[in-house]
């Protein structure tokens, strides 16, 4: 489809997955001297948003700032007009308004799109590790690791996919346990509090026999 980039984008992409040609989806903006619809920006409505972070997640570059509760920014520079962080606004407070700025040239197009396929690539690794410790809504359910390492291989200054290892979680400790380490920091803190105003031999060996109980509780 490739709205936003229109036919010549998509004979771009057809030429470089080698697949045949299709025709772009009709595109609501007008058709630019170079051939793509109306360079387009995402705005959002900021004293409408609510802070629910979907569109965060939902743009593919990272062009969206906020966090959750509060209010949220479109980096509209990197906006590039996907559309993408309209379907999941609950409240629908995002706009689309035209980019009044001149065509990039050629060279500026090139340098803007490495820039934005690195910002995608990051966004694609981060949303895999959040998939991963299962934090957060996840937008991107499946990932093809081995087509963007490939496609990695055949360019420059792309980075490789990675999968991120699911971090290992630690055994859950009994009650009677955490309630000995809560009791043992307590007392650690209450020693070195103390031996910092005066030295005092006796607390100090009280102080060791702590540390050396707390590690091996937290050994186990």
């Amino acid at each position: 489809k490739c709205v936003p980039g229109g036919q010549p984008v998509a004979d771009a992409l057809a030429v470089l997955l080698e697949r045949p040609q299709l025709k772009a989806e009709p595109s609501v903006w007008e058709v630019q001297l170079d051939g793509r619809p109306q360079r387009i920006k995402a705005v959002i409505r900021e004293d409408e948003c609510i802070g629910c972070t979907k569109c965060i997640s939902a743009c593919p570059v990272d062009a969206i700032i906020g966090s959750g509760k509060l209010m949220h920014s479109i980096l509209t520079d990197l906006c590039t007009g996907c559309e993408l962080c309209i379907p999941p606004c609950p409240v629908d407070c995002i706009d689309l308004v035209e980019d009044t700025k001149p065509l990039p040239t050629a060279t500026q197009r090139t340098v803007e799109q490495d820039d934005l396929r690195h910002r995608y690539y990051a966004h694609i690794q981060r949303e895999e590790k959040r998939r991963l410790s299962r934090k957060g809504p996840i937008v991107r359910a499946e990932i093809d690791i081995e087509f963007f390492a490939q496609f990695s291989q055949s360019q420059n200054n792309v980075p490789v996919i990675t999968l991120a290892d699911k971090p290992k979680e630690s055994p859950a400790l009994d009650a009677k346990t955490t309630i000995e380490l809560a009791k043992l920091r307590t007392q650690i803190k209450k020693l070195e509090k103390q031996l910092s105003v005066r030295a005092d031999e006796s607390k100090q060996v009280q102080l060791l026999a702590l540390q050396q109980r707390l590690n091996e509780l937290q050994d186990i």
